[in-house]
């Protein structure tokens, strides 16, 4: 590399490191440098992480007295005005770069890949089969399922053997389940007593599962060992993210009303020995500081009677309720999953549910479900890029 030059924007307090000359200089803030030091007593390689002493009498005041670029290291060099001195290798620099461009890849490739909302009109082109043995054994395949769920929010596994534990397997592929009042795995089959409306076979209306958790189980996975031969048993599936962009745009003080109240979500009982009481308050649309979507809460069965929220609250939040709810049922998607099919789909962001069916001896529908947690998906997702070579 024979081009370097290093500078310094007084005013702001930045350091400048063009390589090419028809090229943006990539940006640093001076104090995040001295935060960042890479050197054995500021930051601990084995463990891949800053030490902590430092900040006990944090020096925001330290300045940098000296910027060099040291050819032969290919590293910047920075002596401080509290007396420390510095080195950055360029690679690492590279990766860190305060540009908008940089920032926005390191978002998108290693954060979480941007998703991509859709209508019901364009479920046959976003959505993607895989075969349950590639994802145990293919590595790339696996890595390109849980980018699919990422972006899109559903995927159909097909193959799968009809035996206990295949979605303990392939869980295990990722990291490990999610345990929840239900157990780490439930049955979901018609049953007399039903502890949940889920168990019974009446017409089941499209929902997230459990928003009565504040750290609700964020993918959900449905094992199909029988499926109903009468004409009901349908999966329904709706973008609940895409769902709120209509009503965003087509009614904003609805998207208001459903984005700012609050409601009380709960589950109350028992499974087997287990005696629970679960409530979240939440609104329906969950929002992040920019108005970006966190997490769609809705289960009309769950939503409990205690309604904490002022009076005059209550109507406008039933009105938008109902915008919403004809919304995801006119984008919805439908179809029906054989033996052998694993559906898997966003928790924080689908709502699903199915037609009734006819339940009796010879005509059974048996589903399997279990839970992933989006941070461990997410941790094997960045695994597997970097192991595949993906972020070169």
């Amino acid at each position: 590399m024979t081009f370097v030059q290093v500078s310094r924007d007084l005013q702001q307090q930045l350091v400048l490191l063009r390589l090419h000359l028809e090229q943006p200089a990539m940006q640093f803030p001076e104090i995040w440098l001295r935060d960042n030091c890479q050197c054995p007593k500021c930051y601990m390689q084995q463990t891949r992480s800053r030490l902590p002493h430092g900040w006990n009498c944090l020096d925001t005041g330290v300045r940098l007295q000296q910027l060099s670029w040291c050819a032969e290291q290919q590293a910047l060099l920075i002596d401080w005005s509290d007396g420390h001195q510095s080195s950055y290798a360029l690679g690492w620099l590279k990766a860190r770069d305060f540009s908008p461009a940089n920032r926005a890849r390191y978002l998108r490739d290693i954060y979480r890949p941007e998703r991509r909302h859709w209508s019901g009109l364009e479920f046959a082109q976003i959505q993607r089969e895989f075969q349950y043995e590639e994802l145990l054994r293919n590595d790339e395949t696996l890595l390109q399922w849980l980018h699919q769920l990422a972006v899109h929010g559903l995927a159909l596994i097909r193959q799968a053997p009809l035996e206990a534990h295949v979605l303990r397997q392939l869980c295990h592929r990722v990291g490990f389940m999610r345990r929840t009042t239900y157990g780490v795995e439930w049955s979901v089959r018609a049953q007399p007593g039903a502890s949940n409306y889920a168990y019974m076979a009446a017409p089941l209306p499209l929902h997230t599962d459990m928003p009565y958790f504040e750290y609700k189980p964020s993918i959900t996975l449905l094992h199909t060992l029988q499926q109903s031969e009468s004409p009901g048993g349908w999966n329904l599936l709706s973008d609940a993210f895409h769902v709120a962009d209509l009503l965003r745009q087509r009614e904003p003080s609805a998207f208001q009303v459903l984005s700012g109240t609050p409601v009380d979500w709960a589950d109350i009982g028992s499974d087997k020995e287990l005696y629970f009481h679960n409530i979240w308050r939440a609104p329906v649309i969950n929002l992040d500081a920019k108005g970006r979507y966190v997490r769609i809460n809705h289960s009309i069965p769950q939503r409990d009677s205690h309604f904490s929220v002022p009076p005059e609250q209550v109507r406008p939040w039933y009105e938008a309720m109902a915008m919403f709810i004809r919304l995801a049922n006119e984008e919805a998607c439908t179809f029906k999953t054989t033996p052998g099919d694993i559906l898997t789909f966003d928790n924080v962001r689908m709502v699903h549910g199915r037609t009734g069916y006819d339940d009796t001896d010879h005509n059974v529908r048996h589903i399997v479900g279990a839970f992933l947690d989006w941070d461990i998906a997410y941790s094997r997702w960045r695994v597997l890029r970097n192991a595949l070579g993906h972020n070169k």
